[in-house]
């Protein structure tokens, strides 16, 4: 089958990597996706060109409003994927809110990537519960029944085994030892949703006073006016490193020698890097966000801080307290081999997919 998938293409965006990992679902399926950035196309009319042209038998769209929006009333099945923004922020905005109400009712299926997601839609489109369902949760599995699907974000992590951490230190200019120093990760493209300097004060003032603690803000320029900013005050704070982008088997070498990876964003849907971390048996420290705390338990399987003091409070507990540390990286391995497994993904949009070809499953 032919199918059109659209999603916000920007780079080093979690919608973007998604959408590259769903790809690849769909066509180990056997079907042809075509994935488009939902900003080339101004209007549904496009969309409707684009589709005749094509040869398109369905579609799916990642975000509710940016891509599911484009679908509306060409005739062709199609599900959506929600993308963290849409329910966190654009929900807020009268007409977006109508709008994806709209998409909901004409979609096959709606899959939310956390209980919490699937919670705010339903408690924002009640009238439209019947068509179509929306579901979406961090622990539930596949069912038969139906033609709505649940799954989590799949994980996969390949560390590169050549890297060099001590190389990497001292190109980092950090000149200390491996074996004493306590590196924070915080991994990020860098703009304002993601927050990276909502901690630097808090945690140079820590580092001032223990010189082995250090965080590493690592991630690709997004936003050129913001990568200004941060680079400026990371350059005048002490005990904090800015690395610019790195490849995906480099960044899971770095995670796997670093202390602990750190999420401040402001919003979330699903974090990989949290998800990562996890499956690298690495500490998480994460802003306690919908998103996050969907995610990490509090003591459980991470720890949450709600603002910068708490979270040196948290940290500083996580270096002291070995049996702490042990605890939440076992507890977050498991979660994250549990319920976020990239073959029950995997599994799962190629089962979505028939569905949209009219023949699903009993």
């Amino acid at each position: 089958m032919r199918l059109l998938f659209l999603a916000v293409l920007r780079r080093h965006t979690g919608n973007a990597v998604t959408a590259q990992r769903v790809r690849d679902h769909l066509e180990a399926a056997g079907h042809e996706c075509i994935l488009r950035d939902a900003f080339d196309f101004e209007s549904p009319s496009e969309i409707a060109n684009f589709i005749k042209a094509e040869s398109l038998e369905a579609a799916l769209a990642l975000h509710l409003y940016r891509g599911g929006r484009l679908l509306r009333g060409h005739g062709i099945p199609f599900g959506v994927i929600f993308g963290g923004t849409d329910l966190n922020e654009d929900v807020n905005q009268g007409e977006k809110n109508k709008v994806m109400g709209k998409v909901l009712e004409e979609a096959r299926f709606a899959v939310a990537f956390t209980e919490s997601m699937k919670e705010t839609a339903q408690t924002q489109w009640k009238a439209r519960q019947s068509s179509p369902a929306v579901t979406g949760a961090a622990r539930a599995q596949p069912h038969a029944k139906g033609k709505i699907f649940v799954q989590s974000q799949g994980i996969s992590t390949v560390p590169n085994a050549a890297f060099n951490w001590n190389s990497f230190l001292r190109r980092s200019e950090i000149n200390q030892s491996a074996d004493h120093l306590h590196v924070f990760l915080l991994i990020c493209g860098l703009r304002r949703v993601k927050d990276p300097l909502y901690l630097v004060d808090a945690f140079s003032e820590w580092h001032q006073e223990e010189p082995s603690v250090y965080m590493m803000i690592v991630g690709p320029e997004v936003d050129p006016v913001f990568t200004r900013e941060v680079e400026a005050k990371v350059k005048r704070t002490p005990g904090v490193r800015l690395m610019g982008e790195m490849a995906q088997e480099d960044l899971h070498a770095v995670v796997k020698n670093c202390f602990a990876v750190v999420n401040s964003s402001v919003s979330e849907g699903m974090s990989a890097a949290i998800l990562e971390a996890m499956d690298l048996e690495v500490p998480v420290l994460a802003r306690n966000i919908p998103g996050n705390a969907a995610v990490v338990t509090h003591e459980v399987t991470g720890l949450l801080f709600s603002d910068p003091q708490e979270f040196v409070q948290l940290a500083k507990r996580l270096v002291s307290d070995p049996a702490l540390e042990k605890e939440v990286v076992a507890n977050g391995r498991d979660y994250v081999r549990m319920y976020h497994s990239w073959q029950a993904e995997r599994d799962t949009y190629g089962h979505l997919v028939r569905t949209l070809e009219g023949s699903p499953e009993d």
